[in-house]
């Protein structure tokens, strides 16, 4: 029924465990059980030059949870409602992309400002945004138009 987002569910979720688990070896790496960043003065959320390791990869995992399971709820939508597979799966291939680009081409790059940061924010916007378009476009026919 939902082939398209049914494919897309194995390397967003392998990359999604990749990105737990690195928080969960911060966390055992400092023994920080609780919270987002660790208890150290020399660290800090702020500090692009030495970045708080826990927070960074906190952000990295949070930024993903934020985007992703809204663009696969789109994704379906657009699917359900007869949207061209081979559209979503290119789609589907960007946000991966862009995603992944995110986190390890822009915050864990060098002071956390890589290129991939910009690209990954952006690019996840427009996906969404065309997502939710084409969605509204494909039932423009139940409205009356």
């Amino acid at each position: 029924m939902l082939p398209v987002t049914g494919t897309w569910t194995l390397p967003f979720t392998a990359y999604l465990v990749l990105l737990s688990n690195r928080v969960v070896y911060q966390r055992l790496k400092h023994k920080q059980w609780i919270g987002n960043q660790l208890n150290s003065d020399k660290n800090n959320t702020g500090n692009h030059e030495n970045p708080d390791p826990l927070f960074l990869e906190s952000r990295c995992h949070m930024n993903f949870l934020e985007n992703v399971p809204f663009a696969f709820t789109l994704a379906a939508i657009a699917e359900l409602n007869g949207g061209n597979r081979t559209v979503l799966n290119y789609v589907m291939a960007a946000l991966f992309v862009l995603r992944v680009g995110h986190a390890e081409l822009g915050l864990r790059a060098k002071d956390t400002l890589g290129p991939g940061r910009t690209l990954g924010i952006f690019g996840t916007q427009g996906v969404l945004a065309g997502l939710a378009a084409y969605s509204a476009y494909l039932i423009k026919g139940y409205w009356g138009y």
